[in-house]
């Protein structure tokens, strides 16, 4: 049913979204993917800017008089991964991880001091035990830490690495993306081994950013051939999604990927500037974002991720009709809206409102 309901409304997202009139007390009309009459499956909630949107408002007086100089905005957000209570964003303006505090409503940086200093952050995966892992383009290295953000390991000792971009860990493994060595690491995470280089140039081209999937299937953006791959933990390679083109299911631009509990495939495309959503056996279910100023609408997309812990932060932006399951977070590089933050779920009102 759920599947049916994501093709039955794939031609109707070619007209945009649609919006309910502006509510009574002020706040922002309520957007949907797709559009009304269909049953929405996606809303978009709130846009993050920095911490004055997390709902504390630091006094400059009192940063005065505390002699405290902070940064409270987001720069170019580039990738984002989520512990509970928290969002980490890699922004490559300070070439920092920025930890976003959803319970102190604070901003700050994560500490990289030491052997953890971050060099050119590119990427950052948290695994189900709340580890860090960052892929650092200038290290040559992944920098791992642990559940209080203290700096833990690395792995890459040894010229391993040309310019890893993007990392992903499941079970036992730890998947690098190198962007000059178009390949993929297959790392042992106790040991740091390689266990497998999959690929060379012409296998992949510049591929940019990896995830793996609830079976621990690994989906690789392959960018300058316009594509995605997947491929078995062990890095067989078991199906190809997309092609070059303006078409649906094509791409221009892709970047960041995730893939939700069911299997289906996020996957961002910053010249497009939205999000299409492929299911397990790579057929196109629905898209969302858009280019331009509006809410839920993208500025030079990059990074998404998947968000089931912390859903109660952001219910007070959701339609009372509309049961948020999980969030769905995209950064953006540019434009005032460094972070847009969608629900998925499902309609569970008596009926449908009328599109505006």
């Amino acid at each position: 049913m759920k599947k049916t309901l994501f093709v039955i409304s794939l031609l109707i997202m070619c007209l945009g979204c649609a919006v309910t009139p502006e509510k009574p007390d002020g706040t922002a009309k309520t957007l949907y993917y797709p559009p009304l009459p269909q049953q929405p499956r996606l809303q978009f909630l709130f846009a993050i800017s920095g911490e004055d949107d997390l709902g504390k408002k630091q006094s400059a007086f009192k940063e005065f008089v505390a002699g405290e100089i902070r940064y409270n905005t987001l720069g170019r957000p580039y990738d984002i991964g989520t512990a509970k209570g928290k969002i980490y964003v890699l922004d490559r303006k300070f070439r920092k991880i920025v930890v976003l505090d959803l319970e102190k409503k604070n901003m700050v940086f994560l500490k990289d001091r030491g052997a953890g200093r971050l060099g050119n952050p590119s990427g950052i995966w948290i695994s189900e035990e709340n580890f860090k892992y960052v892929a650092d383009m200038q290290r040559k290295q992944i920098v791992v830490f642990d559940q209080n953000d203290v700096y833990l390991k690395t792995y890459g000792s040894g010229a391993i690495f040309e310019k890893p971009v993007d990392v992903a860990v499941f079970g036992n493994r730890v998947y690098v993306i190198d962007i000059e060595k178009h390949q993929l690491f297959i790392l042992d995470k106790n040991s740091g081994a390689v266990l497998k280089a999959v690929g060379e140039k012409g296998d992949f081209f510049k591929p940019s950013h990896v995830t793996t999937g609830p079976s621990g299937d690994v989906f690789v953006n392959d960018a300058f051939n316009f594509r995605v791959k997947r491929f078995t933990p062990e890095g067989t390679m078991m199906q190809i999604l997309g092609f070059h083109g303006d078409q649906f299911g094509g791409f221009v631009r892709p970047k960041g990927l995730t893939v939700d509990k069911k299997g289906n495939l996020y996957a961002v495309d910053a010249a497009f500037e939205n999000v299409q959503i492929f299911d397990d056996q790579g057929k196109l279910l629905l898209f969302f974002g858009g280019s331009g100023d509006e809410p839920g609408n993208m500025y030079l997309p990059a990074g998404i991720a998947i968000d089931y812990q912390n859903v109660g932060y952001f219910s007070k932006y959701a339609d009372p009709n509309f049961r948020v399951e999980y969030l769905v977070y995209v950064t953006n590089a540019w434009g005032e809206k460094k972070i847009n933050v969608y629900g998925f779920g499902h309609w569970i009102g008596s009926a449908l409102p009328e599109p505006e």
